[in-house]
Formats: structure tokens, C-alpha cells, sequence
């Protein structure tokens, strides 16, 4: 079964804007997806959010096919924000003191049954393993191969 990664906003931000500490880290987990290994799941709202970059400048048009082509890619599934999801991210800043624009994403990334999230949002990796049948909070990585030294 391939693994299922829930990307918040701020991976596909620093992928679209090629931030330096962001995009290599990235374009490792693009690259596993384009080989099959991989899949990564957001929410609809993802795709909106991502032409707002920070603080409060929106994307250039001219960006606009890169955007595009990125959410077009067969291995990026968006999920829809249902009143259950919503309910659920709702219940997660209540119990969890998870800002709600995250606890929309978290919520997502339990009901697509992600196996990690991955985002760049310290407050939120500190919330890792807090909520929802512990699902996993960290920056985008992939596994370092295994050496057979025989």
C-alpha cells in the first residue's frame, strides 16, 4: 500500500515560492510521488489558500500554470471540507489549543487517513501525536535508504 501524506498550505507555498529551507525538502517527497511510492492528500481549501503568501501578498499571476500544474498532478487528492471535518477541527481547538485554520487541516488529514502530516508550522509539529489516533506532525522528509553492509 503506498503511503498517504497530508501537505498542509505552507508545503505547497514553499514548493510554489522555492523558499530555501522549504522546496529541497519538498521536491524529496515530489520526487518518491512521481516514482509511486507516494501520494499526498490536502484539502480543497488548500488550493485557495496557497495564493496568499505571507504577510498578506498575493501570489503573482504569472504563477498561476505553476499552481495549477502542481494540483493537476495525478498524485495530489484533495478532500473536501465537510460539517464533520469542520466539526472535528473545531473539537481539535477546543480540546488541543490547535489554531483553526490548522485544526481544519489536521481534521482533514485524519478523515483522509493520512499517515503523516507534514508542514513547516512549528506550533503545530509540537502538537504531533495529541490528537486523532496520534497521527504524526513533522516537515516533509523521506526515509534514508538502508545500507546492506553484507
Amino acid at each position: 500500500m503506498v503511503e498517504r501524506r497530508y501537505w498542509d498550505s505552507d508545503c505547497f507555498l514553499g514548493r510554489l515560492q522555492e523558499e530555501p529551507d522549504k522546496a529541497d525538502k519538498c521536491g524529496d517527497v515530489l520526487t518518491l510521488c512521481e516514482r509511486g511510492e507516494l501520494e499526498i492528500v490536502t484539502s480543497a481549501l488548500t488550493i485557495a489558500e496557497v495564493l496568499m503568501l505571507r504577510p498578506k501578498d498575493a501570489l503573482p499571476e504569472e504563477r498561476r500554470a505553476k499552481v495549477e500544474a502542481l494540483f493537476a498532478k495525478k498524485f495530489i487528492h484533495t478532500i473536501t471540507l465537510t460539517r464533520r471535518i469542520a466539526e472535528s477541527a473545531r473539537d481539535l481547538v477546543w480540546d488541543h489549543g490547535i489554531a483553526p485554520k490548522d485544526a481544519g487541516h489536521v481534521a482533514s488529514a485524519i478523515a483522509a487517513k493520512a499517515d503523516v502530516l507534514n508542514t513547516f508550522d512549528r506550533a503545530l509539529i509540537g502538537k504531533s501525536t495529541q490528537a486523532g489516533d496520534s497521527l504524526v506532525i513533522e516537515e516533509p522528509s523521506v526515509p534514508e535508504p538502508e545500507l546492506d553492509l553484507e
